[in-house]
């Protein structure tokens, strides 16, 4: 079924080949910054500070820290590109102890590689669309798994379907967030049923909160809103022309999601509640009968960003097992782009699985809300944020001379280093979720260190204990995918 790969640097084009362009790596980030955030965190963010004219500085902020974390991961993608995103960046950097780094990404990316509340997410409006409220602990659990095996099976046996269907929806959510747009311009004209659009535009700072912490959640919650600006970053393997793709369809796609983010927001307020969602929006504006209508918006709007996440997690996975990570059955099933060799459904079904057992989690549960609610923007991702920034400053002081098609200006670097390393300390300060306010951080470097502790037994512990030493080597699969593959020879 194999055969020796005669060369360790072999392209790593497999698949579909380089079928990305430009224009739908705009829409993968499009479509995985755009999902339900943006109809529900204005008012969240309002919540915390208080005023409309200090939540739309938030979300310039917010705007602007993003584009610098993009900045440095355009460097890096720029440099290495590949697929598998800060798996290839950390590996560039940390290269001692080998495979340390891979390991600790792994633990992350697989233990906390779901997509399970965009499911629920689906599920809940789409019921609600349908004019269905069930209490019924398994109707919205059974709607959540066929949406993630839906997902799974349309990328991992047509693939090109998929792609389409996940450029349609981007355009989709593009299309929604303009009409949002356009509505508030009609509103704020005085021609709607809102008798006072400018209501909440006078005196904008007033009221505002004069709590550091209000401002940190809020912060907080816009990243969370920005968070997919690197998801061309995971699936590089696929892009055509990937550095020049990249350095355009970068920028443009989260350029897009900020204009209209900060849009969206004036929009939301010209409606004169001061708390709105799109649903209340659409309700004030339009009336009662538009509250379906804005349900069915947000229950697509979930089920492109979980088509978007499931498909560059997906390749993100496959880089892990091609890498040579020990998995169940052999990491050269887990690499391969079986049955078509055209996807990897085997790292879709990487991906399914833990989506699988949190969907099915215990209902009503402060432990299950707590998952959710920190899947997008997770502590450990945080940690591995800061280790990619730090590792840009070790890459050009080691490499100074290195090709770099972009080179982003390091004062921004350290602007994002800071605000991250900033954003470690607010779920120690976070309330809420009937758990004690350390427990992210305890999640976050627990996971990190059950990714320590597996390297240590694969590279470590058990070659010592069983007295072998392993060798790698490169072999390629039938559809021609190349992966790492270790033989374990006894020590003499």
């Amino acid at each position: 079924m194999y055969e020796r790969c005669p060369s360790p640097h072999l392209d790593t084009d497999r698949g579909m080949g380089r079928y990305l362009g430009v224009t739908s790596c705009t829409l993968l980030i499009v479509g995985r910054v755009i999902d339900i955030s943006i109809f529900t965190t204005p008012s969240l963010i309002l919540f915390y500070v208080g005023s409309v004219g200090a939540s739309l500085m938030l979300w310039v902020l917010g705007f602007l820290l993003s584009f610098c974390g993009l900045f440095i991961w355009l460097e890096f993608g720029t440099m290495f590109p590949r697929s598998g995103g800060e798996k290839v960046y950390l590996e560039a950097v940390y290269r001692k102890p080998k495979y340390l780094a891979t390991a600790v990404f792994a633990a992350n990316a697989i233990l906390f590689g779901f997509t399970a509340n965009g499911c629920i997410d689906f599920a809940v409006y789409i019921l609600a669309a349908a004019g269905q409220t069930s209490d019924h602990w398994w109707t919205e659990r059974g709607i959540a798994l066929g949406v993630i095996f839906f997902v799974t099976l349309l990328h991992g046996l047509t693939p090109k379907t998929g792609v389409l269907i996940m450029n349609s929806l981007s355009i989709f959510k593009i299309v929604i967030l303009l009409f949002v747009v356009v509505t508030g311009w009609a509103v704020l004209s005085g021609k709607t049923r809102v008798a006072d659009p400018h209501y909440n535009f006078r005196n904008a700072f007033a009221g505002s909160s004069t709590s550091s912490n209000d401002y940190a959640f809020a912060t907080f919650n816009i990243l969370n809103a920005y968070a997919g600006w690197s998801n061309v970053n995971y699936v590089m393997n696929n892009v055509r022309n990937p550095i020049r793709t990249l350095k355009i369809a970068g920028p443009l796609g989260l350029g897009i999601c900020a204009v209209l983010y900060l849009l969206v927001n004036v929009a939301y307020f010209s409606a004169a509640t001061k708390f709105s969602t799109v649903v209340l929006f659409f309700e004030n504006v339009f009336g009662s009968a538009a509250e379906r209508a804005s349900s069915v918006f947000i229950a697509l709007s979930a089920l492109g960003n979980v088509i978007t996440v499931t498909f560059a997690a997906s390749r993100v996975n496959q880089e892990l097992a091609k890498e040579g990570i020990p998995l169940p059955f052999g990491n050269k099933f887990w690499a391969s782009n079986w049955p078509t060799g055209k996807s990897p459904l085997p790292g879709l079904i990487i991906h399914l699985i833990p989506s699988v057992i949190v969907i099915f989690a215990p209902p009503n549960n402060n432990v299950y809300s707590f998952i959710l609610d920190h899947e997008e923007y997770q502590y450990p991702q945080q940690i591995i944020n800061i280790f990619v920034v730090i590792g840009l400053f070790i890459l050009r002081r080691k490499k100074p001379d290195a090709v770099r098609p972009f080179k982003v200006w390091w004062p921004l670097a350290v602007f994002f280093l800071v605000t991250v390393s900033f954003l470690l300390t607010v779920p120690l300060l976070e309330p809420g979720y009937g758990v004690p306010n350390y427990s992210p951080c305890l999640v976050g470097i627990g996971i990190m260190f059950a990714g320590v502790l597996y390297w240590a037994a694969w590279r470590i512990l058990l070659p010592k204990v069983f007295g072998y030493k392993l060798l790698p080597r490169k072999e390629m699969l039938d559809d021609g995918t190349v992966v790492t593959v270790f033989s374990k020879t006894k020590i003499q």
